[in-house]
C-alpha cells in the first residue's frame, strides 16, 4: 500500500493534466516568420485544375419563391426584371417583398397591364407591430382582403418577428403568441402558404470569438449579432417557439426560409420534416452550407424532394448561376460569391432530374394556389414507389394538401 501511495503522489498530478499536443497539432499551429496578413487581405488563388461547367441558365424553368425584385408598379421596372428572368430561365417570380392593401394591388394591376401576369405572383405581408388584444382578428381580416385581391401567400415574414418586434405592452412578440392563432388559422382555411424567416444562422447567436466561422460577417455587420442575452433569446429557444407555432397549426402550409438555418445540421431539418408533413424548406442564402457537403446534401434532397423549394433571396442576377452549378453539376472546389458568408469552396451536388424538377418548380406549383402553369413542362406521371431505397423516399411523405376550396395546381 505504501508503494501505491508513493506512486500516486508522483504520478497522480499527471493524470489531471491536459494531453500533450501531437506532433501533427504542433506542425499545424506553427507561427509564421513573416508578419501575417489580416483576414481580409489573405486571398489565395487556387492552383487546382479540374473540369468546370459554368451554368448560366437553370436546366428547367424555375420558380423563385424568395424573390426580392424592385417594386413592380411600372412597366419599365417589370420589363427589366423579365429580361433577367428570361436570361436565367426563371419562369415565375414570387414577389416576397411583402406588401398589403393598395401597395399590393397596384403591383398586381401593373403586372397585368404590362402583360406579364403569367410571370409574377404576390405574397402579402402582416402588420405585427404593437400586437395586443383584438389585433389578431384585424390582421386576419386584412389577410382575407389581400387574398381576395390576388395575393397567393404570406411572406416573407421577416426575422424581426421573434427577435425585434414588440407588442403593445413593450414585450417581445413571441412566435407562438396566441393572439395570432386566428391569423395562421385563416391562412390554412384560405389555402395560402406562410413563408417565414425565423432568426439567422446559429453562429450569429454565439460569442464573437476566433472560433466562430461567421466572425467576418458579424464583424462587418453589427446588426447581425444576436449574442446579447439581455436583448435576444438563444437560437434554440427561438426555434423552440417556432416549433410550438408549427405544432399548433398543422392544417397550414409553412415554408421555412433559409431551410430554417439548419443546413449545417441537415439531420435536424430532417427531423423537423418528419414531425410536420405540412412544413417545407426554401434554399435562399444557404448555398455555402449545401456546397460544402455535396454527397450528404444530395442524399437529403433526394429523400425530401417533395419538401424543398428554390428561392434566391436578394435580387442579384449574377449570383443565380452559382445555385444552378451547385445543384446541377458535380464540379469541384469552386468559388462562392460572398467571402463573408463562407471562406471555403463549393462542390456540385449533381442532383438528378426528378429532384431538380421538384426543387425548381414542382413543389411551388403544388403548394401555391392559382400559380401560372404556362412555360412549365407538362406534369409527369410519378414513378412507382421503391421499397428497396430508403434514402429516396421520405418517411414523412409529401405534404398533405390544405383543406381549401381554392383551385390548386398539381
Amino acid at each position: 500500500m505504501r508503494i501505491i501511495r508513493v506512486l500516486f503522489i508522483l504520478v497522480g498530478p499527471a493524470l489531471f493534466l491536459p494531453p500533450a499536443p501531437s506532433e501533427a497539432q504542433l506542425r499545424r499551429n506553427r507561427e509564421p516568420t513573416l508578419p501575417p496578413p489580416s483576414i481580409t487581405e489573405y486571398d489565395p488563388r487556387s492552383t487546382l485544375v479540374v473540369p468546370a461547367h459554368e451554368v448560366r441558365r437553370a436546366k428547367f424553368p424555375a420558380v423563385d419563391l424568395h424573390g426580392h425584385p424592385p417594386t413592380l408598379n411600372n412597366s419599365e421596372a417589370i420589363k427589366r426584371v423579365i429580361s433577367v428572368m428570361d436570361r436565367l430561365n426563371l419562369q415565375v417570380m414570387v414577389q416576397a417583398r411583402g406588401s398589403s392593401g393598395e401597395r399590393l394591388t397596384s403591383q398586381i394591376e401593373a403586372v397585368r397591364a404590362a402583360g406579364y401576369e403569367d410571370r409574377f405572383v404576390f405574397f402579402t405581408t402582416l402588420n405585427l407591430r404593437g400586437v395586443g388584444p383584438g389585433s389578431g382578428a384585424l390582421i386576419a381580416a386584412q389577410l382575407e382582403a389581400d387574398v381576395a385581391a390576388g395575393a397567393v401567400g404570406i411572406g416573407e415574414i421577416g426575422k424581426g418577428f421573434g427577435l425585434l418586434t414588440r407588442k403593445a405592452d413593450g414585450t417581445r412578440l413571441q412566435l407562438d403568441d396566441p393572439e395570432l392563432d386566428v391569423v395562421w388559422e385563416t391562412a390554412g382555411r384560405l389555402g395560402v402558404p406562410v413563408f417565414i424567416h425565423t432568426g439567422d444562422p446559429a453562429e450569429f447567436f454565439r460569442p464573437l470569438d476566433l472560433e466562430n466561422e461567421r466572425w467576418l460577417e458579424m464583424a462587418i455587420f453589427p446588426s447581425r449579432r444576436f449574442n446579447d442575452r439581455s436583448r435576444f433569446p438563444t437560437f434554440d429557444d427561438l426555434m423552440a417557439e417556432r416549433d410550438r407555432l408549427l405544432a399548433k397549426h398543422t392544417n397550414t402550409t409553412w415554408v421555412l426560409a433559409h431551410m430554417s438555418w439548419y443546413t449545417q445540421d441537415l439531420g435536424k431539418l430532417g427531423e423537423l420534416f418528419d414531425r410536420f408533413p405540412n412544413v417545407h424548406g426554401e434554399v435562399g442564402a444557404v448555398l455555402y452550407d449545401l456546397g460544402r457537403q455535396p454527397r450528404f446534401a444530395r442524399a437529403f434532397f433526394e429523400k425530401y424532394k417533395d419538401r424543398i423549394l428554390f428561392g434566391k433571396d436578394s435580387f442579384q442576377p449574377d449570383e443565380y448561376p452559382y445555385y444552378w452549378r451547385v445543384f446541377e453539376t458535380e464540379d469541384e472546389y469552386f468559388d462562392y460569391y460572398r467571402n463573408y458568408h463562407a471562406f471555403w469552396q463549393l462542390y456540385g451536388m449533381g442532383l438528378p432530374d426528378d429532384v431538380l424538377r421538384q426543387l425548381y418548380y414542382g413543389n411551388a406549383l403544388r403548394i401555391i394556389p392559382d400559380m401560372p402553369t404556362a412555360g412549365f413542362p407538362p406534369r409527369r406521371a410519378p414513378p412507382p414507389p421503391s421499397t428497396s431505397d430508403p434514402i429516396a423516399t421520405s418517411s414523412a411523405g409529401p405534404s398533405e394538401p390544405n383543406r381549401s376550396s381554392r383551385t390548386r395546381h398539381p
